[in-house]
């Protein structure tokens, strides 16, 4: 999880005390901070930090050694521009926000930055723009970009314009791969993002394939190795399935679906996963993993909680 501050108004270098905030980040638990791109007043200024959970984040910012910063940065008219924004999956952006990950080819941090100027300057021309922020770590070859515009149908209209389109191909030759959106998902697999003003989510139907990929080989191994476990601890029929679906719940919600859902994020992604191409090639997949986990559970006797106790 990253939280981002951003500054607004002040006197003097802000790197002069920005990198203070940096290493108090650094020495809180942060896992990677940096302070943003300053390029003339066409980024907005501030620092992204990113830490295990919200809880570290939170003691950090709530430290003696930040408010000691903040003081000295506010006695030099640096202050808080918004709310600190927090980028991470599962999370809501705020409205209007979009955050983007990107992994830079070995080299060429040089050509990222030239083509993200363009794109902010774009961005800047179109109705309820607020502000552009950049991080990158030209060590790791990461970057992260943080747009804000007026509310999230402004930003869904520049997200969608051909001007933005026009100016990604420059952005994409500097990365390794495609951009990443952060978006909202649940731990079942719903994606949520917000496009036009509207919130969408994964279609139920893709959630719930992809659930029934998870259970069928949790519920059937939960009930060869676990359920044992329990009849031989004397537990009762219902108190050992009740055990069993306490332990398969806790570990879709936290473990396997986050972790199955990875590959198939594209195809989950309300946005980008439209269009009955993708939808059939994606289904067609877990279909034939559904084939494989249904075959081996049906071959291999060991497997069989039906016949454990032979």
């Amino acid at each position: 999880m990253t939280a981002v501050v951003l500054f607004r108004g002040g006197t003097g270098h802000f790197d002069s005390w920005a990198q203070s905030l940096v290493a108090s980040a650094s020495t809180s638990g942060a896992v990677w901070a940096c302070a943003g791109t300053t390029e003339g007043g066409l980024y907005e200024d501030g620092i992204a930090a990113t830490f295990a959970g919200e809880e570290l984040i939170d003691a950090w910012l709530d430290g003696p050694q930040v408010e000691r910063i903040l003081a000295d940065a506010a006695a030099a008219g640096w202050v808080p521009a918004v709310p600190v924004i927090l980028v991470g999956a599962g999370l809501s952006m705020p409205p209007g926000v979009g955050a983007f990950r990107h992994v830079i080819t070995r080299g060429r941090s040089g050509e990222f930055v030239a083509a993200q100027r363009g794109l902010t300057v774009a961005a800047a021309s179109f109705s309820g723009y607020e502000g552009t922020s950049v991080f990158v770590d030209d060590g790791a070859g990461t970057a992260l970009s943080v747009l804000r515009f007026r509310s999230d149908r402004t930003l869904a209209n520049w997200v969608g314009s051909a001007e933005r389109q026009g100016a990604l191909s420059e952005l994409r030759s500097s990365l390794t791969g495609d951009f990443v959106q952060v978006t909202g998902a649940t731990p079942f697999g719903t994606v949520v993002r917000t496009a036009g003003g509207k919130t969408l989510m994964t279609p139920n139907w893709k959630s719930a394939m992809l659930v029934l990929l998870v259970l069928y080989p949790t519920v059937m191994t939960l009930s060869r190795f676990l359920g044992p476990v329990l009849d031989h601890a004397g537990a009762s029929p219902g108190v050992a399935l009740w055990l069993s679906q306490v332990v398969s719940v806790a570990a879709m919600q936290w473990w396997l679906m986050p972790w199955a859902s990875k590959p198939f994020r594209r195809w989950l992604d309300p946005i980008d996963g439209v269009g009955w191409r993708s939808g059939l090639a994606g289904a067609l997949v877990i279909v034939a993993v559904y084939v494989v986990t249904v075959t081996l559970f049906e071959s291999v006797r060991w497997l069989q909680f039906w016949d454990y106790g032979e």
